[in-house]
């Protein structure tokens, strides 16, 4: 497949892959480099990759070709800039290593929470706060955008031949659902929960719901969703054709692990089939990021009332943050 698509990114050739990254991935003279896709090559390019970021941990099974990518960034567990920062990094670096290779040891990418009972409380409400407090208009457009840029890539699937697939267990909200809505498919624990609270501060979820709910059920659903502040079961997402499947609690893992089983055999036309959407429901990463622009003015609009109400959901999720076990990050 072509390297993503500098027009569709909004991002030069160049920029892809940092110099640095280029002469790690070019091999020393006269050392023998794993054939481009193979396993080995696979394998060194996700431990590069490993070495380079922090709030999330890679580990890659070679046995079903599927890289299990796990969030863990610190304190509260939403999407910190460098989290965003470093999935970018992480679909940017596979595309440029494995854009034109003519097989993939990687079929499937898993995301997945380290966080017990909470997939993604969502963008990061203390950095709004200060921003918006701050008027600085510059900081919140670059937050948005790099989320933009986040999604988009991963709906694409950094432009390789991979099924994406996030596993729910707990809470999904704000820009946690967005970031699942993004991926091929979505599994979910009983428990689960799902929702886009940012209209109870009077703000709209601006990187990504519209686009993809709209492209997935319809936009009824998403205006709904968007502006109804409540929470919703998995049961009620599956029922809405939102979510692909529910699962008993703890068996999560398993689950993900027996889909991507049952499919290796059809995997191409999987492949296949996410593309075709993509063709004829087409999302740019430029409509991702006009959305955002939107969501920028409309931050910058809100009153000080608001803030406080979005102030105090930041404290209500510290109190969540210490009533669970946070995990240590270690790479795989």
């Amino acid at each position: 497949m072509a390297r993503l698509e500098a027009a569709a990114c909004d991002v030069r050739s160049e920029d892809i892959v940092s110099n640095e990254l280029r002469a790690r991935t070019s091999g020393a003279v006269g050392v023998a480099m794993p054939a481009k896709g193979s396993v080995g090559s696979v394998r060194a390019a996700i431990s590069e990759v490993a070495e380079d970021v922090r709030e999330v941990v890679l580990s890659y099974e070679a046995e079903n070709a599927t890289l299990w990518s796990t969030m863990v960034p610190p304190g509260r567990p939403c999407f910190t800039r460098r989290l965003v920062s470093e999935y970018i990094h992480l679909f940017q670096s596979l595309n440029a290593r494995f854009a034109d290779a003519e097989s993939l040891a990687l079929k499937y990418i898993v995301y997945q929470s380290g966080t017990p009972s909470i997939f993604s409380l969502g963008g990061d409400l203390d950095l709004f706060s200060r921003l918006i407090r701050a008027r600085d208009e510059e900081g919140l457009r670059d937050y948005a955008h790099a989320c933009a840029k986040m999604t988009y890539l991963n709906s694409i699937s950094a432009d390789l031949p991979i099924v994406t697939i996030a596993l729910v267990q707990g809470q999904a909200l704000g820009g946690g659902l967005e970031s699942a809505l993004s991926c091929n498919l979505i599994i979910a624990e009983k428990s689960a929960t799902f929702g886009l609270p940012e209209v109870l501060f009077n703000l709209f979820p601006g990187m990504g719901a519209y686009s993809y709910l709209s492209r997935k059920v319809s936009s009824r659903i998403a205006e709904k969703l968007m502006l109804s502040g409540r929470t919703y079961s998995a049961d009620e997402m599956l029922e809405a054709g939102v979510i692909d499947e529910v699962v008993e609690d703890g068996t999560g893992e398993k689950a993900v692990r027996d889909l991507i089983e049952r499919s290796q055999r059809r995997h191409n036309a999987q492949v296949g089939v996410y593309r075709t959407r993509r063709r004829v429901m087409p999302l740019s990463y430029e409509e991702l990021r006009d959305v955002t622009d939107i969501w920028v003015e409309c931050a910058l609009g809100i009153t000080d009332l608001d803030l406080r109400k979005m102030e105090k959901l930041v404290k209500a999720q510290d109190r969540l943050k210490g009533a669970v076990a946070m995990p240590a990050a270690a790479h795989s």
